[in-house]
């Protein structure tokens, strides 16, 4: 039987990562273009405050669900398969997003979000083809690709909404989606994993080839390690998301900026955020083990909580961000790595996308828990949340590594 085309036959292991690279980049592009065109769509289309919430947290709560299925797809039928999912996924959600009229069809536009991965997707194929030592720069490399995405994707979401409308942006965004899909045709393997594994997969029992097997879930969370690693990144990552989710918020009301201003400080931290995930955690993985950066982001980042709660003005802020910049890149970046270890090669996607379900959970809970935070303790609230669960959470690590 014929195997199925590898990166070791014809295209070159560097090139199709490059590949991968530009899909993400563009992906992400696209991705902050209907960001962008999210809330002045919705407040055209006369919803409240509430409403644009329900809205948010109808799309976390669908990428959630769609994490997992998305992961086993992708282990699978291949990291290109996953690709194109994801791509396709978008441009239909960007398309409908375009031909929203009404409350009804823009709550409809969130529905191919539920197979919308397409980080996960490039997760997957470059942790298919990194040695596992570079694994971790390797994936934080993908960070400064989307970064790029961001930082496009943003400034021409702005400009495309103000001179030719909201309509228009989406259309762009879905075109994009379109490229990102013929690219992945034409240029991405159909499998990226060894040969070796794509033949033992097909001696698999059919169970195990159900996408919808919660069997092969379980038998991955019973994996030593990994149910462990994800409860903590779940525990340690929510007062993040708490402090992300408002920060629009404290930009507003605590540092009282102007919108333009707002616009300079998300850039500082995007350029941070390249830095730290594209160079500065590469470099770190070839000096110290994973598992020691792993405990010691955490302290970095309880140690930042702390000096977000006693902080007074913006300048303050913006020397945080270094540290903080770093912690939570060696944190998520280390994390996704050993993750990919702890299992088998053929599980890697499945894995990754029960780490998507991680972030997709603490986006859905932590608006509401950070409303409320601010609205009754204020902004040194989040800081001192961030402090005290990270602290506990070292300590647990101390106690549990010490027996």
């Amino acid at each position: 039987m014929e195997s199925m085309p590898t990166p070791e036959k014809g295209t070159g292991v560097r090139f199709v990562i490059l590949v991968t690279h530009f899909n993400m980049a563009l992906y992400s592009t696209c991705f902050w273009i209907q960001t962008g065109v999210m809330p002045y769509l919705s407040k055209r289309l006369g919803m409240d405050t509430v409403m644009f919430g329900y809205l948010q947290t109808t799309f976390a709560i669908l990428q959630f669900l769609g994490g997992p299925l998305f992961g086993r797809f992708g282990d699978l039928f291949g990291g290109r398969a996953a690709l194109l999912l994801a791509y396709l996924s978008a441009g239909l959600a960007h398309v409908l997003m375009g031909l929203s009229t009404n409350v009804s069809m823009l709550f409809l536009s969130r529905v191919p979000s539920i197979f919308m991965h397409g980080m996960q997707a490039a997760q997957m194929v470059v942790t298919d083809l990194s040695a596992e030592s570079e694994r971790a720069g390797a994936l934080g490399k993908l960070g400064l690709s989307y970064s790029v995405g961001i930082i496009i994707g943003s400034s021409a979401g702005g400009l495309l909404i103000s001179t030719f409308g909201e309509s228009f942006a989406a259309y762009v965004a879905a075109a994009g989606s379109v490229l990102n899909t013929i690219v992945v045709l034409k240029y991405i393997p159909a499998r990226t994993k060894p040969v070796a594994l794509t033949k033992e997969n097909k001696s698999e029992t059919a169970s195990s080839w159900n996408i919808f097997s919660m069997k092969e879930i379980f038998r991955l969370l019973s994996i030593p390690g990994a149910a462990g690693i994800l409860t903590i990144k779940t525990i340690a990552g929510l007062p993040m998301g708490v402090f992300q989710s408002m920060f629009s918020v404290v930009a507003m009301d605590h540092f009282k900026l102007e919108a333009k201003y707002n616009g300079y400080l998300m850039a500082y931290i995007g350029v941070l955020q390249m830095v730290m995930q594209g160079l500065v955690v590469g470099w770190l993985t070839l000096q110290i083990a994973e598992r020691t950066l792993f405990l010691w982001s955490i302290l970095v980042i309880c140690l930042v909580g702390l000096a977000t709660a006693l902080m007074t003005n913006v300048i303050h802020f913006c020397l945080i961000c270094i540290p903080m910049s770093l912690g939570i890149s060696v944190f998520y970046l280390t994390t996704n790595s050993i993750l990919t270890k702890i299992v088998p090669p053929a599980d890697t996607g499945a894995i990754l996308g029960l780490n998507t379900c991680v972030h997709s959970l603490i986006r859905s809970v932590a608006p509401t828990i950070g409303g409320f935070l601010y609205e009754l303790y204020g902004f040194s609230s989040f800081g001192y949340l961030q402090f005290v669960v990270n602290l506990l959470v070292c300590i647990y690590i101390f106690v549990n590594n010490g027996n």
